[in-house]
């Protein structure tokens, strides 16, 4: 796997099994020409979609014989793993097939938010670790409410997305001299130190860009929006 040259691309996107109600289908589509990794049931929904991802791998085991057959049908590579012992999960999967067969500047990830709250955690968490950390400042977590990105130390400005009304600042690790320089609400967090992960939460931009700057941990920077039961669109 090692000796094999990896596709260049600018954007690649991995589609996994969290609930399809909180898949913005519509930007799917719209990342349709782009290369797709998919695993398990985000395998059997693109290929029902007529989506054909560029792989396709999984123990498929929240997938009835018939979907599995689907897949391998319609999909050139697919790798199959057996339900156990499993030492990653299906995220897990998912990025390594990425790094494995890319050589790419971001990766979109579909299909990890709601459901369990362990699996979200874990999708979360997931580029904090080797040999998922070479993702970390290249993976967007992405829904119908939600934009997730991961910040190293720095200085930066964050654009403000369509329809996007909330601006979170989430430590996964301990920081140092984090400062939000010009959101609503900043006068808490300026040179901020913490030992303990902590979600600044409701913050609102203020124009189109917004400034943040930290001098050492991870944080993960996420753009929201109140999201309607009746509304599956996402801005793009």
């Amino acid at each position: 796997m090692q000796n094999q040259k990896k596709e260049k691309v600018r954007v690649v996107n991995l589609m996994v099994g969290g609930p399809e109600e909180l898949i913005p289908w519509d930007l799917v589509v719209a990342h349709r020409q782009e290369p797709w990794v998919a695993v398990d049931k985000g395998a059997v929904r693109l290929v029902k979609m007529g989506m054909v991802p560029d792989y396709a791998l999984g123990d498929f085991d929240s997938s009835t014989k018939e979907e599995e057959k689907a897949v391998v049908k319609a999909v050139g590579r697919v790798r199959t793993f057996p339900p156990e012992p499993k030492d990653y999960t299906d995220t897990q999967l998912g990025i390594k097939a990425v790094l494995d067969h890319f050589d790419f500047e971001q990766v979109n990830l579909w299909g990890a938010t709601g459901g369990r709250i362990d699996h979200f955690l874990n999708n979360l968490f997931l580029p904090l670790i080797a040999p998922f950390d070479q993702v970390l400042t290249r993976l967007c977590i992405i829904d119908r409410g939600n934009v997730v990105r991961y910040y190293q130390p720095g200085n930066y400005a964050i654009k403000k997305l369509p329809s996007m009304k909330y601006l979170a600042f989430v430590n996964l690790t301990a920081v140092k001299d984090m400062t939000l320089i010009d959101e609503k609400y900043t006068r808490l967090v300026q040179h901020w130190d913490s030992q303990v992960p902590v979600s600044w939460a409701s913050n609102e931009f203020v124009g189109d860009v917004n400034h943040f700057s930290l001098g050492s941990g991870i944080v993960a920077v996420i753009q929201s929006r109140d999201v309607s039961a009746d509304h599956s669109g996402q801005p793009e």
